[in-house]
Formats: C-alpha cells, structure tokens, sequence
C-alpha cells in the first residue's frame, strides 16, 4: 500500500451504543484553516451553482468534455490501464469506465461521480480515482450514468443498480469474490446511497460489500433544514435553490413521495448496510444531510464521520491541506477495510 507523509488525525468510529457529536470538528492547525479561508475567499467572488432550467446543464457538460479531451489519457502516464466497456444487467446497459492497478487488484471501487445529477462524467474523477489505484492497489469501476437533464432521477438510480450488479455478480469473472467498496460524492453519494438500499433485495450480491465511503452526499430530496436555510456564506451550492432545483428534478411528486426511500435515502431502512466513512464541511448546505444520515446508519453499523472545519462543498477537490489529509484518511481507511479480510 502506498505511503504519505500526511497524517489523518485521530478517527472517532460510531456504533449503535455511541451517540454522534455534531459540533466536533476535524482537529487542524490554525495554519490549515487559514489556508481554507483565503481559499474560501476565492470562492465566494464565484456564483454559487443553481439548476435553474436544463439547458445550463448542457453547456456546463460541453465545456466539461472539451476541457477532458487532451487528458483522456492522462492515467497511463501513471502506467494503469483504462477501458471503457459498457455492462448490462436485466437489460440496462450501463457505460463504465476501469481503471486497472499494476498488478493483482486486492479489491474494487464502485465510484459514482457528482455533478447534481445533471453534469459530470465517469473520466472527471480519474485524478482521485489515480491516487485510490495507486495508494490501495484496487481497481475503479466508475459509473457513467445517465444525467437527468434528459432523464429522470429514477433512471439514473436504475444505471447505478445495473452497474452495481454487473461488478457484484457471476457476469464480471475479472473481480470476482473481491471485496467492494463503495465511494460517491455529493450527488453522487445520493445515487451510492440509493444503490446500497437496492441492493438489500439482492443480500447474494450486498454482502460482498464491505464499506462505503460517502462525501457530502444528498440524502432528502425535499431539502433538510440547512438546505433550506443556507446563507451565501456557505459557497459552491445555493442551498434554498436546491429545494426548487430538487423540484424540478422530480416533477411528477409531491414531497411526501420525494421523501420516499429510496429516491430520498435518509428515510430507508438502513439495517444491513456496511460500515461507512462519511465527510461533509461546516459551511456545506448539506450539512444536515450528512449529520443526519451519519445518526441513522450508526444504528445498524459503524460509522466514522467527519466535520470539516469551515469547509465548502465539493472541498476535496480544492488545494487545501485539509482535503488532502481527507482523502489521505479515506484511502486509510479503504486499506483497513480490506485488511480486516484478512
């Protein structure tokens, strides 16, 4: 495995006989958090993102492609193998893309990109994806799911599934009876969520997952309280504009149905699941959903969450010591989960 010269700091892991403490952050020098504030002032001369209509979407996606075509190949610098494939279960096809360790894999992640649901791709994550490979030695299956400006959420919960089983079952001979574990963020982390609760009706299937790793994920498609209460101090996202953008999203559905599980996760039943690490920063209009979702899942598994100090959405992709020592602590504790296989 690899090596780091950055150190996470010591990890509380919650159980059902444990009670969470929301007002605890990550422990950082004051260094640390004067590096995210000058970053944060960067940010807040930015607009903060809004799905306002469905042809913004497409031009952000545009752009995101355009910018991806002279890197398309950027992982095999690093000398890991890419393919492209595209998987099928119950006939739903599904695009992924693989990236290939060195050597013997020792497990695989099953990786949802964010985007909102309306942007985004399988290859915008390889740089993370890169530094998963090579500091745990697994293979990625990113999933390529459909984007909601032309389909409904539904159906991007359905490709996630379809992947899902294809890794997971006797279809995908290359990994078979490795262990899997499962990473989505933001709205990603929704679609990862909504995936482990599918997969409760395949149990054959759900028990080769032996963790999930979860950053600042969407987890009440109605919008938790810091959502709805989210000022401009929180960056990145328009939290209040979440709520209507959520709307938009759904439009066939009253609230009552968006809360359902397991379009809205945080209302599912959540036992069997596996042990999960969970990230979300204090400014994050998603707070809520994480702290919440964090409370629910100790009750049936452990959980190890973390609070980052005055940290937007979409923090670990910015160039902050803190992110880095998150991400440091989320390939730890990938490691951990497949060590404790033995």
């Amino acid at each position: 495995m690899g090596a780091s010269a950055l150190s996470a700091p010591a990890h509380v892991s919650l159980t059902r006989e444990q009670k969470l403490d929301k007002k605890q952050p990550w422990p950082c020098s004051e260094q640390e958090l004067s590096e995210v504030r000058r970053f944060n002032k960067t940010l807040a001369r930015m607009p903060r993102f809004q799905i306002r209509n469905r042809v913004t979407p497409r031009l952000i996606q545009a752009l995101l492609r355009a910018a991806q075509i002279g890197s398309a190949f950027k992982p095999g610098g690093h000398g890991l193998q890419i393919e492209k494939r595209t998987v099928s279960t119950d006939n739903v096809p599904v695009p992924v893309r693989i990236i290939r360790p060195k050597g013997k894999p020792r497990g695989v992640v099953f990786d949802i990109h964010g985007g909102g649901w309306v942007i985004g791709n399988a290859q915008m994550n390889d740089d993370l994806n890169v530094g998963m490979v090579n500091a745990c030695d697994v293979a990625i299956v990113s999933v390529d799911y459909r984007l909601a400006v032309t389909t409904p959420i539904e159906g991007l919960m359905e490709d996630c599934f379809s992947a899902a089983c294809w890794l997971l079952g006797k279809d995908c001979e290359e990994f078979a009876g490795l262990p899997v574990i499962v990473v989505g963020e933001s709205a990603g982390g929704h679609l990862a969520a909504a995936t482990l609760l599918k997969l409760k009706s395949r149990p054959d299937l759900l028990e080769r997952i032996v963790g999930t790793v979860l950053y600042y994920g969407v987890y009440d498609l109605t919008g938790t309280k810091s959502v709805r209460t989210a000022g401009p101090e929180t960056l990145v996202l328009d939290g209040p504009g979440m709520v209507g953008a959520m709307r938009l999203l759904t439009p066939d559905r009253s609230d009552d149905k968006r809360r359902e599980p397991p379009l809205s996760p945080l209302y599912g039943d959540l036992t069997g699941l596996p042990p999960a690490l969970m990230f979300v920063g204090e400014i994050d209009p998603l707070l809520d959903d994480t702290l919440q979702m964090a409370e629910r899942w100790a009750d049936s598994a452990e959980v190890e969450m973390h609070l980052m100090p005055e940290s937007p959405h979409g923090f670990i992709h910015f160039p902050t010591t803190l992110a880095r020592k998150a991400l440091v602590r989320s390939r730890e504790w990938i490691n951990e989960r497949i060590d404790a296989l033995g």
